[in-house]
């Protein structure tokens, strides 16, 4: 069952005390970069590997993640091989919605996006984030209605810091 609201600092503290290499992306990179909207989910890009697919599994299964929107009861199973066939996971887990990507649209894989990141300290953790700049190219590059809506206020954020 997913909770009402996601405990955001649950979420990445389970991923970076696991040694998982991601990228926070969305909208929690975007209030990392000073966005006062509210997201509902945590966003991450994922190294493909097969060390992190074990990490990634040791992190979440405590937190029962299940395929948000499918139906109670779909068989689902968690492991390596399941990440590894895959790419791209909406999950619900215990502490909240979680996405685990292994491509972004606009960006890439985690090795393309990796040198378009930046150190934060984000719930007592230093994680790496999207950088604005490369935040606003994912957004204009999805397209949804929800990311376009955002771009003028990323926008006026990278004209404020410069």
């Amino acid at each position: 069952m997913t909770p009402a609201t996601t405990d955001y600092s649950a979420l990445i503290a389970a991923l970076d005390k696991a040694g998982v290499d991601f990228i926070v992306i969305g909208g929690l990179a975007a209030t990392a970069h000073g966005s006062p909207r509210l997201t509902l989910d945590v966003d991450v890009v994922y190294a493909r590997n097969d060390e992190n697919y074990a990490r990634i599994v040791t992190a979440l299964k405590p937190l029962k993640p299940y395929l948000r929107g499918a139906p109670p009861g779909l068989p689902f199973e968690w492991s390596a091989a399941t990440l590894k066939r895959g790419l791209n996971f909406t999950l619900t887990t215990s502490k909240g919605s979680l996405d685990i990507l292994g491509e972004m649209i606009g960006g890439g894989d985690y090795e393309d996006i990796r040198p378009h990141t930046v150190g934060i300290r984000m719930f007592g953790r230093n994680v790496r984030v999207l950088s604005l700049d490369a935040l606003i190219r994912a957004k204009r590059a999805a397209g949804r209605p929800k990311d376009l809506e955002v771009l003028a206020e990323l926008e006026l954020l990278r004209d404020l810091d410069q």
